[in-house]
């Protein structure tokens, strides 16, 4: 502001100064004192309210808003984040003894199994009452890798995005989600080191009713899809198999890279009695007998994981079969060389659908947040896609079995490159169910690197 230009009250302040008396000019001066404070007092006033962060402010009336201004209801906006909500409460852990304080507490899977896990389990929700709201569905992802670079140049990459599409899941229907990259028993190495992580687990997350484990080389190719767990309520482990090849006694009637297991004293006791079939027990060589004879078309006389659990469930089914749930309706987890083929005629069945003018509500743009909202609403246009081979739904979990992208010491029925590519494809088709909510998309699920924002709308406006 130049010096010449005055504001309203010191110009008509001036106007009348040249003809006053002294008392004039003492009344005079006490007005201007008073109006100068006046206006600095309105100026820092406005400056303040400019800039300083209003604790609380008030919504503005949106044609999509459906708020009302300076509403009651209106939800804070503080970036300080507020009072948490009525979520579980991670800052409290009471001073009453838990089964934690227990000096015989043993999470190796050496050690016998913990006894009376039920009522353990019970008495910390009990001590902890803001976990216990959803605690009987509540699941806890597990996952892992080696410990040591992967000697596949593109190993530890491929083995990144893996891990990346199991986060991005798992962020989408709030689930927590561990990956464990060291041996918890030595011995126990490749397919038996999910056992000893298993058990471990669940003694670290006595607030999860469900422990889920997913191979490494697992990649999950419907991001809204969840399993229906009203439908395994009185089961303990649910696994993804074919019951008709169970009763054939074939060694690879189910799937072991990929199971729920419930987090309970039947569970605890099972991963005992599994694990005694693995490499670290006195049983092993026996074991490996027992199942060569068992399962004529097993084809290496080593005991496994996979024989072990297919052994228990058919020989031993009082104890532990009855409670194992042979998964078969859907892709609990889906040999990735028969899937891999139909994610451009599943991409373009969706976009059919979305496009149809009956479907706005599936294109409408939303917060990755309530994601699950959104796919309930897919659930009604889904109705006659199917599951499984032949639909045109997406195939859930997608498993590289043989592929083994860490090592490269892939199954000599196809090549590397096969693999790697179908990995790329299969990833990408899954990532960009993730970008839509961040407003972008992969033009070619063939190109990880390449992507396109997307208008209002789309698909209906592409």
């Amino acid at each position: 502001m130049k010096s010449s230009e005055l504001s309203p009250f010191q110009s008509i302040a001036m106007a009348k100064h040249n003809g006053r008396s002294k008392a004039a000019s003492f009344l005079s001066d006490g007005f201007l004192f008073v109006a100068g404070a006046m206006v600095a007092f309105f100026v820092v006033w406005a400056f303040w309210s400019f800039f300083a962060p209003d604790p609380s402010p008030a919504f503005t009336t949106s044609p999509f808003s459906g708020m009302k201004h300076g509403s009651d209801t209106t939800p804070s906006l503080n970036c300080g984040g507020g009072d948490g909500g009525s979520g579980p409460n991670l800052r409290q852990d009471p001073p009453e003894q838990t089964f934690y304080d227990d000096p015989e507490l043993n999470y190796t899977i050496d050690a016998p199994p913990v006894q009376d896990w039920d009522g353990k389990r019970k008495e910390w929700l009990k001590q902890h009452p803001t976990f216990a709201a959803g605690a009987e569905d509540r699941i806890f992802m597990v996952t892992g890798s080696q410990a040591t670079p992967c000697k596949n140049p593109i190993g530890d990459y491929l083995l990144l995005k893996l891990f990346k599409n199991k986060v991005d899941y798992c962020r989408r229907h709030g689930i927590d989600i561990f990956y464990n990259n060291v041996l918890l028993q030595p011995r126990m190495f490749s397919f038996w080191a999910k056992t000893p992580t298993v058990k471990a687990a669940m003694l670290a997350h006595p607030e999860a009713e469900w422990i889920w484990w997913v191979d490494s080389d697992a990649a999950f190719t419907d991001m809204d899809f969840l399993p229906p767990m009203d439908r395994y309520r009185n089961h303990n482990l649910v696994v993804h198999g074919w019951p008709h090849l169970v009763e054939k006694q074939s060694w690879t009637s189910v799937n072991a890279g990929v199971f729920l297991i419930r987090n309970c004293q039947w569970a605890m006791d099972f991963i005992d009695t599994w694990a005694t079939m693995g490499p670290q027990s006195p049983e092993y060589d026996k074991w490996g007998k027992i199942l060569s004879a068992t399962f004529k078309d097993k084809i290496f006389p080593e005991s496994d994981d996979q024989s072990g659990l297919v052994y228990l469930l058919l020989k031993e089914k009082e104890k532990w079969g009855n409670k194992i749930y042979v998964e078969s309706e859907y892709y609990f987890e889906g040999y990735w060389m028969e899937i891999i083929g139909t994610f451009d005629n599943i991409t373009d069945r969706y976009t059919e659908t979305e496009k149809a003018a009956a479907a706005a509500a599936l294109r409408r743009r939303h917060g990755e947040k309530v994601s699950e909202s959104y796919a309930m609403v897919w659930e009604e246009h889904l109705k006659e896609a199917g599951q499984g081979r032949g639909s045109w739904r997406r195939p859930f979990i997608t498993h590289f079995t043989g592929c083994q992208p860490c090592s490269g010491a892939h199954n000599q029925m196809y090549s590397g490159q096969t693999c790697v590519d179908a990995m790329q494809r299969a990833l990408t088709f899954a990532d960009n169910q993730v970008l839509r909510n961040y407003g972008f998309v992969h033009p070619d699920i063939g190109d990880p690197s390449t992507v396109n924002p997307i208008p209002f709308d789309y698909p209906a406006s592409n």
